[in-house]
This record gives C-alpha cells, sequence and structure tokens, in this order.
C-alpha cells in the first residue's frame, strides 16, 4: 500500500474527463503512443501513453478517459507529454477507466 496522504493534498490533483481526438505512433517506439486529448481546455493537450502493445489507434478514438492534468509535463522519445491517461493493472494489462456513461471532457474529478 502506498504512504496515505491528507485530503488537503487530494484537493490538489486535476483529475478530469478527457475525450481521445486523435492516436499516432513515436518514431522508434515500440510501445508509446502519442494522443491529443481534450480535457476542457482551449486547445487538446498532448498526452503520450504506453498503451500500443494492448490497443490499436481507431479504438482508442473517440474514447472517453480519466486523465491526471497537473502531473509535470515529461518528455518521451522527443515527444512532451501534458498529463496521464489512468487505467487499472488486470493482469498485466491496462483498463482504461472511463465514467458509466457519457460526460463532457474537462468535467474535474472529485
Amino acid at each position: 500500500m502506498s504512504e496515505k496522504i491528507s485530503f488537503k493534498d487530494w484537493q490538489k490533483l486535476d483529475i478530469r474527463i478527457g475525450k481521445i481526438l486523435k492516436a499516432e505512433d513515436i518514431h522508434g517506439a515500440d510501445k508509446l503512443y502519442k494522443l491529443e486529448v481534450e480535457i476542457g481546455e482551449e486547445k487538446p493537450r498532448t498526452l503520450v501513453a504506453g498503451i500500443k502493445e494492448f490497443f490499436n489507434k481507431q479504438e482508442l478514438v473517440g474514447r472517453e478517459c480519466v486523465v491526471f492534468c497537473n502531473l509535470k509535463p515529461a518528455t518521451f522519445k522527443g515527444v512532451k507529454s501534458e498529463g496521464m491517461i489512468l487505467a487499472a493493472d488486470i493482469e498485466g494489462k491496462p483498463i482504461l477507466i472511463k465514467p458509466e456513461k457519457e460526460v463532457k471532457p474537462g468535467t474535474k474529478i472529485r
């Protein structure tokens, strides 16, 4: 189990519903996709996700997902990632977390 955090620390997290608009291969990356994700901002965010071996690009486009938005940006294979898609790990396979019914992109998780 992870270290416990206070409710005040939990409130610092910016977690929102996103909608995947585009999925692209990243040159030289066997496990990574470059995703464009709408999260209720002026323009979509670029996210890098290590889910290529489990999903094809076509099945990702249009999917709702949960995005950790205020994660410090990181660069993978020359692509800057501005957040992280959250997934459950079931026997080593990522299962994307999504709302039970359609939700507007950018809706905050509380």
